[in-house]
């Protein structure tokens, strides 16, 4: 039977997905959200 408690002490993340998670949170990317933003903000100040 497996024993789930050692089998989590075995584990270990794989560097690939720490590289993947690294590179993602690193860069700012724009979302919708800062896209309507600067459309409202945009919108204001032409009005």
């Amino acid at each position: 039977m497996i024993n789930f408690e050692e089998e989590l002490k075995k584990f270990h993340p794989s560097l690939e997905i720490e590289d993947a998670e690294d590179a993602i949170y690193n860069k700012n990317l724009t979302d919708i959200a800062d896209l309507m933003v600067q459309l409202i903000k945009e919108a204001k100040t032409e009005a």
